[in-house]
């Protein structure tokens, strides 16, 4: 599972600036099945910053575990922007972590259309800024990949541990 690896590898970069920042992660995975909790926890000491993974595979899970709302699922589908959106809002709160991130799409190698192809997936990232600071926000991002479904939820997991970097090294937005 390292063949869309750096070195060092994303998921030791993410735990050096969480902990830096004394900042959290949840995260919230569809199609990455758990794949980013994996890899996260595959760092010595991870339990610094690393507080939950959640697998919401369908629609019910979705909706009971991170409020996902029924108009958003029925309104856009499951791989959808304001799905991630509200998946990456729902386990950053659930879990009080300083950062949500959320996976969901289409891993294959059925399931796609002209309009979703298979490896779409959109990734949501969510930050809690400090209470009456109007600092919080939740981004959404849509990207495709190709390959096989493991070299596609790999490469999804890695791009959504490179978008939180990105975010957990800013440190004021």
């Amino acid at each position: 599972m390292r063949e869309y690896a750096d070195d060092p590898p994303i998921e030791q970069r993410i735990g050096d600036a969480l902990r830096e920042r004394d900042a959290t992660v949840a995260v919230a995975e569809s199609c990455t099945g758990g794949l980013i909790g994996s890899l996260l926890t595959d760092v010595p000491g991870s339990s610094d910053y690393f507080d939950r993974s959640v697998v919401t595979y369908s629609y019910d899970a979705k909706l009971t575990e991170l409020a996902v709302s029924r108009e958003s699922l029925d309104g856009h589908g499951a791989v959808s922007a304001p799905v991630a959106e509200q998946m990456a809002a729902g386990v950053r709160d659930t879990a009080g972590a300083t950062f949500g991130l959320s996976t969901t799409g289409i891993a294959g190698p059925e399931g796609g259309s002209e309009e979703k192809p298979v490896g779409t997936v959109f990734i949501g990232r969510a930050y809690a800024a400090d209470w009456g600071t109007g600092g919080s926000y939740t981004e959404v991002s849509r990207h495709v990949f190709d390959g096989s479904r493991t070299e596609i939820k790999e490469q999804i997991a890695r791009k959504a541990l490179e978008l939180l970097l990105s975010d957990a090294d800013l440190s004021d937005r």
